[in-house]
């Protein structure tokens, strides 16, 4: 028995998982906003249950490593995106002129820089004891450790971000 080949496809599945939920939960939005509460109800309930799959293949797939191998894991996935792949998108984005993807992906590279910062001081004060709230941003996904007056990366109002 080839185990190589039930990793790629555990890791294929997770990756198509993942992709579904997201999909799932952006269809429920637009359901909502036509006013089609059972339509949005069920992506709810659909992207909820691909979550589950793509939890089960990504835990099975032995993927998950102790939380500092995740924090690891975490600044070097948001690094690379924040260095390397958004930067090559927004170009390509400004070559074609699609200011809605520009906007996207700036928003995505200044908030992954963010992110990046934050798995690296949590890895560094893993330890601590104290507890530490965040609020995210539901624009354009910035994370503070406090609520600003606004967004530092696209300025929606502080009293809009999420706690957690």
């Amino acid at each position: 028995m080839d185990e190589q080949k039930t990793l790629k496809n555990l890791m294929e599945a997770f990756a198509g998982e993942s992709l579904a939920n997201r999909k799932y939960l952006a269809y429920a939005k637009k359901a909502e906003t036509d006013g089609k509460t059972n339509a949005a109800k069920l992506f709810k309930a659909a992207s909820d249950a691909e979550t589950i799959h793509a939890l089960k293949h990504f835990q099975v797939s032995g993927k998950i490593g102790t939380t500092i191998e995740n924090l690891q894991d975490a600044v070097e996935g948001e690094t690379h995106e924040y260095q390397n792949m958004y930067p090559e998108f927004l170009k390509e984005a400004e070559a074609e002129g699609n200011k809605a993807a520009i906007t996207s992906f700036t928003f995505a590279m200044k908030t992954e820089e963010v992110h990046a910062k934050l798995y690296k001081e949590a890895l560094d004060n893993l330890d601590q004891t104290e507890e530490i709230f965040y609020y995210l941003c539901p624009v354009c996904g910035n994370i503070e450790k406090y609520v600003p007056d606004k967004c530092s990366i696209c300025g929606t109002p502080g009293s809009k971000f999420i706690k957690y």
